[in-house]
């Protein structure tokens, strides 16, 4: 029975605000008494329930809560007739529970998801000299496996022979396929694009590096026990004391209502009031501007963060790669790009993308005798010409003259952390392109605004090399930079933050980001990334918008303050409450309860102000 009244104790709040707008509905509007009183009585009765039982396993292991006063006070209220009060109050505690039920952590499904995400299969190399598919689990060190088209990488190996571009993104985060051949080493979690590898299984099962990610999300999460209600804390002196000085009160004046009465003005409603209604506030006022908290206990971490981890791809930058940078060697410059372009549309490949949408609508040739070039390029007949459209390598292959100015170019691009797409005709250069990801707007501006709210170090970790990742951390004035950066070398870097008193903020946005984000004191992650980051978060920001993350953290800082500045009010109120009733002569029930739910009402009032609260720089 214990168990099934705890699991219904937000229905329980439910009818009890019902009963309650049903009782001063009955009293002040009907004028019946009658229906009033038995309405405020049931909402008392179901709303204690949970409360009680909460109290009696508290004391089973002698821990007077906060419980324990609230159900003392709600049976001393009705001896006293107070059913309103009794009311109220029960239904002010349990609406607190819900708001804390309710923003829980759903971590836990992300381990799902990522189990969900490994490689089930692998084609395996057997006695006989072929391949056969075979479970994953099947798979030892040393196993020699065919990886085709459009398949995961079923294990952490090292390429035998084949060409490929791989999408490592599960792992580094980066968008561009990396080209692999023999002697690459490849991530199980990964997927083949294009081409076929065939590999040597060097790590296999958990060893593998997305068995790790999956193992550093398990340990992260376990590593965040719960934080303890400030309230609970306080509630472990202030308890006990409200009950000693009600019960000396009793022994010396012997005055059963007297001693009733300092429990229920001791009772503490504001209190219990005061931090959840700040909190949905807060939680209100950051949902309205695309700020997804999951839950009060991540204001309060978020608040005191002073260094904050960034992600590159997907966070810092868009995500897409786009042209950034063009240079044409021909006066027929439409002409070029309709071949460029023609050419690109018979591609999938990221950058072929890039160039397409770069180019825009214009004329298309048949393309005629493609033949692609595992790590170089397209060379294919446009038009009665030989056109080849690849990287540097490729125009060496074709035997295409560079000039000075061109090679010039070349190497300022790849300076600018540039992908090099280069576009000849018979034999000679026409175009280079540089296609990089693109920096998101107003970035720079939002970090400036994180450093004025306290975040004194920003820092950059990142699976791209660290050539691109120096040139993002110098244009945005990052403190930190560092590149080729692996799951569990962001993890550790956290860990060793941490370890070193930094209250840590981690910003990401895909599955590779995930042990970071359970393990940082805050993880945040951008709204379009995957659903194991979001789902791994406290903090989300919706819709990817980068500019939301300096009015997230304002916001955490204000809601904290309000947070405090409630407890100090209701705490307030009631000592001052308890000492007048006590040391003087006009205090009594009436006045009492008047300044007690004149104290609710503030706290109320306090917290609603942060609905309207807005980032002043």
């Amino acid at each position: 029975m214990q168990r099934f009244i705890l699991s219904k104790k937000n229905h329980i709040a439910l009818i009890s605000a019902i009963l309650i707008a049903v009782g001063f509905s009955s009293e002040l509007a009907f004028h019946n008494e009658l229906l009033a009183v038995g309405s405020f009585a049931m909402a008392s009765i179901l709303g204690v329930a949970p409360i009680a039982i909460q109290a009696y396993q508290a004391l089973r292991v002698k821990v007077v809560s906060i419980d324990v006063l609230v159900t003392i006070a709600v049976v001393g209220a009705f001896l006293i007739k107070n059913l309103e009060e009794s009311a109220i109050v029960t239904f002010l505690f349990l609406f607190g529970a819900f708001l804390e039920q309710r923003t829980l952590n759903k971590t836990r499904s992300a381990i799902k998801e990522l189990t969900e995400m490994a490689p089930e299969s692998a084609l395996k190399q057997m006695e006989n000299g072929k391949f056969e598919e075979v479970e994953v689990d099947e798979v030892d060190v040393g196993d020699i496996l065919l990886v085709k088209t459009g398949a995961k990488v079923p294990v952490d190996g090292s390429v035998l022979s084949g060409e490929a571009y791989i999408n490592e993104a599960s792992i580094t985060g980066e968008s561009v396929p990396v080209g692999k051949s023999k002697g690459s080493t490849v991530f199980a979690g990964t997927i083949l694009e294009n081409g076929t590898l065939q590999i040597v299984a060097d790590r296999v099962g958990e060893d593998t590096t997305f068995g790790r990610i999956i193992e550093l999300v398990e340990e992260a999460q376990d590593s965040k026990s719960e934080a303890e209600r400030f309230i609970d804390r306080f509630a472990k002196y202030y308890t006990p004391a409200v009950l000693v000085v009600a019960f000396i009160v009793w022994l010396f004046s012997r005055d059963i209502e007297l001693a009733i009465t300092i429990l229920v003005l001791g009772c503490p409603g504001a209190l219990v009031i005061g931090v959840p209604v700040s909190n949905v506030a807060g939680i209100g006022n950051g949902a309205r501007n695309g700020v997804l908290f999951k839950g009060s206990e991540v204001i309060g971490d978020f608040s005191r963060v002073d260094t904050m981890i960034f992600d590159k791809t997907g966070t810092l930058t868009i995500g897409n790669p786009k042209v950034a940078e063009q240079e044409l060697y021909t006066e027929q410059v439409e002409e070029a790009l309709a071949y460029l372009a023609s050419v690109e549309n018979e591609s999938d490949h990221p950058l072929a993308n890039a160039v397409v949408e770069y180019i825009g609508a214009t004329k298309l040739y048949q393309v005629e005798k493609t033949d692609v070039v595992k790590g170089g390029g397209i060379v294919a007949q446009v038009n009665g010409h030989r056109v080849a459209v690849g990287n540097l390598t490729l125009m060496e292959r074709e035997n295409v003259y560079l000039s000075e100015k061109a090679r010039a170019d070349i190497a300022r691009f790849e300076k600018n952390g540039n992908s090099l797409v280069l576009l000849s005709i018979d034999n000679e250069l026409k175009a280079l392109l540089g296609i990089r990801d693109q920096i998101r707007p107003g970035v720079k501006e939002d970090l400036q605004k994180l450093k004025k709210l306290g975040v004194n170090n920003l820092v950059l970790l990142s699976g791209d090399n660290q050539g691109t990742v120096d040139l993002v951390a110098d244009e945005l004035g990052l403190t930190e930079a560092h590149g080729n950066m692996l799951p569990e070398d962001k993890s550790a870097y956290v860990e060793d933050l941490k370890a070193k008193g930094h209250i840590v903020a981690f910003v990401g946005d895909g599955v590779n980001d995930s042990p970071s984000l359970a393990l940082a004191q805050v993880g945040i992650a951008m709204g379009g990334g995957t659903d194991v980051a979001i789902e791994t978060s406290e903090v989300v920001l919706m819709n990817s918008d980068f500019s939301r993350l300096p009015h997230a953290l304002g916001l955490s800082k204000a809601t904290a303050n309000n947070m405090r500045q409630n407890i100090v009010i209701a705490v307030g109120v009631v000592l001052l409450l308890l000492s007048f009733l006590i040391f003087s002569e006009w205090m009594n029930m009436s006045i009492g309860m008047f300044v007690h739910e004149a104290s609710i009402l503030a706290v109320i009032l306090n917290g609603m102000r942060l609905l309207s609260y807005r980032l002043r720089y």
